[in-house]
Formats: structure tokens, C-alpha cells, sequence
């Protein structure tokens, strides 16, 4: 028997509850995985709460996990029981102790990495990859705007980025959150609730403003940060807790780009998602660091999603078995 956390219909955190099911054998080309960590992300808080839908309810949500190989189906050439694996990506139903994958969503993990790092940086890392890889190619040199760089993906894009030898301007939503962001290696933190916190970052950019600008705020945040960006600069729009984006006028976007880049989409594409895990455990064997703002055992998934909605946390969540 297998304990997962079903998501009975929209809404909040209430919506989630536990029950055991059977799992079955793998088939052709699946896998069976026992999972030891799983990633708690806010795509799984969009599912939850309806702006985006699951192919039917109930659902069981979760995106990244990690743990070890138990049985394999027919065609299973490249895995065997006992192989450590993680993964992120479709279809749903991460939240559970033992699941079932096609073989071609699960990587090896090397020794150098852990499960729990695994659990916690395979979404937020593919995607620090799209970032700073494929939405813009980032030069050494320079400039980086990272909203909530606090959070999961902020810290470890601002990590990457600075390996890359980007300068990098993070913003933070209370005085706590300062001194992660600059732990991570951010060179200025602003607080993104200050009036002229977009003017400051224009000034500190080189009187110019940033060559990519990361937006996981939405909302009023993102008109702001259309300001910051410097001439033939992007936007890449990746997440909107703080509410929808706003319309914008064609004319508003001279001489800069937008972007709505999806990790989900991107790690749906075989070629991108070889690519970029193979970019990430690298960087992760090399020293990268990813780390674990809060951990919960799978049942308490509901307080997980909700401290993660609250901001209550920093750094990756994962859930535990």
C-alpha cells in the first residue's frame, strides 16, 4: 500500500487528504519508484486552487521527487531495482510514498547527490537552467534582476547566476529575508515593496537597467519591472502569487522582450530535459548549493502548500517519507 495526498476538488489547502491505495506493477516502459522526498512547489498551489486544471479530480499533485527504483516493466533498458532516480515533470502525482513513471522521465542521481537535494532542486533547477540558459544566454558581466530571491528559485538562480559571473539585484519582501538573499550571492538587495525600488535598480544597473529581470511576484510587480529592464533586455514573467498580470500595451514594450517561459512545457521536450539535468547535476556535483528552507512528512502536505503560499518559508519544501 501506498499513502497519498488527493486533491478532492479547488481550493485552499482544505482540499488535501490523505488515503492508501494499491500501487501496481509497472508496465511496458514504467517504472515503480519508493519515493524518500518530494518537492513542494507553487505550480502545485496553481493546480490546487484552479488557475491551472488537472486532467481530472481527484488528483494527486507533485511534480519532483526522488527515491529508489523497486520494480521495472517490460522495455526497461536503461534502469534497474535499486537505482536511485529523480525526476520533475508530467504527469501529476508526486505526493505519494510509492509511484509508478515512464522510464524516460527518471535520471540517475551520482552519489554526490542526495535524495532530498534531488526532491528539492530538479523543478527549481531546470529552471534556473531555462532562465539563464535558453531565455537568455547570461554573459559574464552582466545584469540580473531575481524578484523573491529569498525563495527556492530565487537563491538558486542567483547561484547560478553568479557562477555564470552575472552581477545580480535581488528583491525581498521583509527585513528576515535580507540576508538569505545575500547568502545566496546577491550583490544589492531591495525590498520590492519600497516606492523606488525600480528606479534603484535602473541606477545600480548601470544607469541602464537589467539585461533580464525574473519575475516570480505577477501582479502590480510585474508593471514595475517592465521599467527596469535596459534596451533589447527581457522579462521573463515565471510565476504571479501576488495576483494576475496586468494587460500591457504593445507600446509599452519598446525595445524590450516578454516572456511566459513553462518549465512544465520545457521539461516535456526529451532533448531540453537530458540537456539541462546533465547541466544541473554537474553544477550540483561541482559545489552549486540548493538548499532546504522546510521539510514535512507527506501528510502534512496541506501545511506545507499553506506556509509556501503564506511566504511563510524560504529556500526549497520538500515532504518526507
Amino acid at each position: 500500500m501506498s499513502l497519498i495526498v488527493e486533491m478532492s476538488g479547488h481550493g485552499g489547502p482544505e482540499v488535501l487528504h490523505t488515503r492508501d491505495i494499491k500501487v501496481a506493477d509497472p508496465g511496458p516502459n514504467e517504472v515503480r519508484i519508493r519515493q524518500t522526498a518530494i518537492g513542494v512547489n507553487f505550480v502545485d498551489i496553481y493546480f490546487r486552487s484552479g488557475l491551472y486544471s488537472p486532467p481530472s479530480l481527484p488528483a494527486v499533485l507533485g511534480f519532483e521527487g526522488a527515491g529508489t527504483i523497486d520494480a521495472v516493466g517490460d522495455d526497461v533498458t536503461n534502469l534497474k531495482p535499486g537505482d536511485r532516480v529523480g525526476y520533475t515533470g508530467m504527469p501529476l502525482g508526486g505526493y505519494a510514498e510509492v509511484r509508478l513513471l515512464p522510464q524516460s522521465r527518471l535520471i540517475k542521481l551520482p552519489d554526490a547527490v542526495s535524495d532530498r537535494v534531488a526532491a528539492s532542486t530538479f523543478l527549481r533547477g531546470l529552471t534556473a537552467y531555462m532562465l539563464l540558459h535558453e531565455v537568455r544566454a547570461i554573459k559574464r558581466g552582466e545584469w540580473i534582476l531575481v524578484h523573491a530571491a529569498a525563495g527556492g528559485v530565487g537563491q538558486l538562480v542567483t547561484r547560478w547566476a553568479k557562477r555564470l559571473g552575472a552581477n545580480v539585484i535581488g528583491t525581498v519582501g521583509s527585513e528576515g529575508k535580507v540576508a538569505l538573499a545575500t547568502a545566496a550571492g546577491a550583490d544589492e538587495v531591495l525590498f520590492h515593496k519600497s516606492p523606488d525600488w525600480a528606479e534603484r535598480v535602473r541606477q545600480i544597473a548601470e544607469g541602464k537597467g537589467v539585461h533580464l529581470a525574473i519575475d516570480g511576484i505577477g501582479g502590480s510587480t510585474f508593471t514595475q519591472t517592465l521599467k527596469t529592464i535596459r534596451p533589447f533586455g527581457i522579462l521573463g514573467s515565471i510565476g504571479q502569487p501576488a495576483g494576475p498580470i496586468p494587460p500591457i500595451r504593445i507600446e509599452d514594450l519598446s525595445n524590450i522582450a516578454v516572456m511566459r517561459p513553462s518549465i512544465i512545457a520545457s521539461v516535456n521536450n526529451p532533448e531540453f530535459y537530458q540537456r539541462a539535468s546533465k547541466s544541473l547535476l554537474s553544477v550540483l556535483q561541482d559545489g552549486l548549493e540548493s538548499s532546504i528552507g522546510a521539510e514535512y512528512a507527506l501528510h502534512d502536505a496541506a501545511k506545507a502548500q499553506a506556509d509556501l503560499e503564506a511566504g511563510k518559508t524560504t529556500g526549497s519544501v520538500i515532504l518526507t517519507i
